[in-house]
């Protein structure tokens, strides 16, 4: 098998934050821009995506487009939750169904034949 060497990623530069944004991170803004689209509007960002030019800007982008998603779904979750009635339950049976013993007059008689 033939080994593939890989080299390492310095952390520090894997992201700077003046560099301009590549075609990842572009389609990403345009997917989350989709997914803020149909938040309701007062979880909106109202960032011109347009405008977004470097991965810094594109990192505080995508990162008010999530904490506004998590805060939709935080919300829905409690009015979901103060809707929900309480359940009571009126009765409890605590015996499985009674059954009634089989009769044994159907069938042949043992001792007579």
């Amino acid at each position: 098998m033939t080994v593939i060497h890989v080299p390492r990623l310095d952390p520090q530069s894997a992201m700077d934050r003046d560099r301009p944004v590549n075609a990842l991170l572009k389609s990403q803004i345009l997917h989350l821009h989709e997914a803020e689209r149909r938040l309701p509007v007062r979880h909106h960002t109202d960032i011109y995506i347009n405008a977004i030019k470097t991965e810094g800007e594109a990192v505080e982008y995508i990162r008010a487009v999530t904490e506004a998603i998590h805060g939709a779904h935080a919300e829905a979750a409690a009015r979901r939750a103060k809707r929900r009635p309480a359940i009571e339950i009126a009765a409890v049976a605590d015996e499985g169904p009674v059954r009634k013993p089989k009769s044994g007059g159907k069938g042949k008689k043992k001792g007579k034949s």
